[in-house]
């Protein structure tokens, strides 16, 4: 089990600043912004090539930081389980023992592993601008999702596949229960559920960095709400004043994934074109948050200057896209063009 002493120096790494108003306590895993040294054992190949057609888990081994777990591992996803746009799938860890307080793993159960999808270089950029993503959210509002970067090395029989960049993505109840708040389970929601300023920001901030492949409201057939969103509220009963939150950043244009295609309901020909999604019921609501997130400029700049392993040109890259977003609300006639024209 990890040393004491290497849990003390995990957790004097400092998180965004924003994520530090948080009610409660950040598991272990996400107290650090260190990227982690990882090693991950077991059938990654058998799974990787069965990943189209499942997601079933299969026992591994996970090592990082002097400890050493047994887990499962699973294929999950959609789009990047698909062959023709990745050839490595986004894993789902799982631990059958829970790790005790020591470990690193305190608290995690089941988490996500976002994954290079395809063994180069230029896949690990994508992941990267994909985890700016989130980080710039976490500096919005500590009602997001924390990550943490690992370089991970998988081994399958005694042979070692790749080492890789990815990212664990903080699991939802976690960061309700460090907001005070629980995840909300259920199916198609009322606009009327939702918290009118944390949903005319979560709508602002998916515009800004060019996303459109989510919902507050509508879930996958079979899923609970919502599409590539969580939703915290006071208790698991609450039907009002529900924050929605997101995750799942790989068709925004800011991360310009190649296998990102463009929303043909939207009628765009590229993922990197902004379209405005919000609804037309928050238009009120929605200069507040462009004020905020104009005054937030320097913050967002900066944090993407400091993406470990990240290298000048996806810098410049989001560094640029960025700039549009604020030359769309530079002004209140820009944003009635660029924004409320197209609400729902």
């Amino acid at each position: 089990m990890i040393r004491l002493a290497s849990l003390a120096l995990a957790l004097a790494f400092a998180a965004p600043a924003s994520a530090q108003d948080s009610k409660g306590e950040v598991t272990p895993l996400f107290a650090s912004d260190e990227t982690l040294e990882v090693t991950i054992t077991g059938p990654v190949g058998h799974i990787s090539r069965r990943a189209q057609r499942s997601t079933d888990p299969y026992p591994a081994q996970i090592e990082v930081a002097g400890e050493t777990h047994a887990i499962t591992l699973a294929a999950r996803g959609k789009s990047r389980r698909k062959r023709e746009n990745c050839r490595f799938p986004p894993l789902r860890v799982a631990f059958p023992k829970k790790p005790d307080e020591s470990s690193l793993f305190h608290r995690q159960g089941s988490i996500k592993l976002v994954t290079h999808c395809r063994d180069r270089d230029a896949s690990e950029q994508t992941i990267l601008r994909e985890y700016a993503a989130y980080r710039l959210y976490n500096i919005v509002t500590p009602e997001s999702l924390r990550v943490r970067l690992a370089r991970i090395r998988y081994m399958d029989e005694g042979e070692l596949v790749t080492q890789r960049l990815g990212f664990f993505i903080e699991d939802g109840d976690d960061a309700a229960r460090r907001l005070g708040r629980k995840e909300i389970d259920t199916s198609d929601i009322s606009v009327s559920w939702l918290d009118q300023q944390d949903a005319a920001r979560y709508a602002l901030f998916q515009y800004m960095i060019g996303n459109t492949d989510w919902s507050m409201v509508l879930s996958p057939e079979g899923d609970d709400c919502c599409h590539n969103s969580r939703l915290f509220g006071e208790d698991k009963a609450a039907r009002r004043s529900l924050t929605p939150v997101p995750y799942d950043f790989d068709n925004a244009g800011l991360v310009d994934a190649t296998y990102a295609a463009p929303n043909a309901q939207l009628g765009t020909h590229s993922v990197k074109t902004r379209v405005y999604r919000g609804f037309c019921t928050f238009n009120g609501l929605v200069a507040a948050e462009a004020e905020n997130l104009r005054s937030l400029r320097g913050e967002f700049e900066a944090e993407l200057t400091r993406i470990p392993h990240a290298d000048a040109r996806t810098k410049s890259a989001m560094a640029s896209y960025l700039a549009g977003f604020f030359e769309d609300i530079a002004s209140s006639e820009s944003m009635e063009r660029k924004l409320f024209r197209k609400c729902r």
